[in-house]
């Protein structure tokens, strides 16, 4: 699924295409996808200018003129093609179509992704969004706000992260690298971490994600970015997807066998056992 830079990139494809201009027609072919499109969208929707763009957590947020906002989630494999071809692609679900005939169309094959509409000033109280923890790119972000968060907590650090009540966008292949970074080991209990780690932690999720975003975001399966072209931040990975190979601490330990793989609620964790002692 794509994460917190995937997001931001595709958001910014699209903000360069299509803000300032008006959505003359919306074409919705199905309306089934995760949760229903509402009957009434294309209406409510076309005749709307597109004012400004807006990422929150992994959602996008289209604000339009006369105070509505789209809410976008791409789900596992939905993506972004903005063209001026009318032809429509397989899996092609929702077009938006400009007053000067530029596309924007949602593609989903496994429709997990989402497309909703709200009142802008009603955005934060969104039952998708309500409740979603800061923002790790905003400039409160802070040392200080992971450590309230972490108090007390007895879970892994990395299962902490992964719940965007408590980061909103970060995902497993970000919190793998962030915690590589820090030389914080995944299975570390949250709530045991210092002041001085819990610093370390904050500059490499920040670090990451920035690196990440300049990029275009990893490609991993269905994402690209919105003109087509692949990210390529995962070539820039030192231990998520690299079990058995070396990371970039590797050569200081000549007896280190390589990244390893555990599994933690579900999900594929990698890290360095040398680099990431647990204690």
């Amino acid at each position: 699924m794509p994460e917190l830079p995937e997001v931001e990139t595709v958001m910014r494809g699209m903000q360069i295409a299509l803000q300032g201009h008006i959505i003359q027609n919306v074409i919705v072919r199905r309306h089934d996808l995760r949760w229903r499109i509402p009957a009434d969208f294309s209406q409510l929707v076309s005749g709307r200018r597109v004012i400004g763009f807006r990422r929150r957590g992994k959602y996008i947020l289209i604000r339009l003129s006369g105070d509505r906002t789209i809410v976008l989630h791409l789900g596992m494999s939905g993506r972004i093609v903005l063209d001026s071809v009318a032809m429509a692609a397989p899996h092609e679900h929702i077009v938006f179509i400009t007053e000067d005939g530029k596309r924007c169309a949602f593609i989903d094959p496994r429709r997990f992704g989402m497309i909703d509409l709200v009142e802008t000033e009603q955005e934060e109280s969104y039952r998708l969004l309500k409740g979603m923890g800061p923002e790790p790119l905003e400039p409160t972000f802070s040392s200080a706000t992971l450590e309230k968060a972490f108090a007390k907590k007895s879970a892994s650090i990395k299962t902490v992260l992964l719940d965007q009540k408590v980061v909103a966008g970060l995902g497993n292949i970000y919190v793998c690298e962030a915690l590589y970074r820090a030389g914080i080991h995944p299975e570390r209990e949250a709530g045991s971490l210092k002041k001085q780690q819990i610093k370390l932690l904050t500059k490499a999720i920040q670090a990451v994600l920035e690196e990440a975003i300049a990029a275009g975001g990893s490609s991993l399966k269905d994402y690209v970015r919105p003109e087509g072209g692949l990210g390529y931040f995962q070539h820039a990975w030192r231990v998520y997807g690299r079990k058995g190979l070396p990371c970039p601490d590797c050569p200081k330990h000549p007896g280190c066998t390589g990244v390893e793989q555990i599994t933690q609620a579900g999900r594929s964790t990698f890290f360095c056992p040398i680099r990431q002692k647990i204690a």
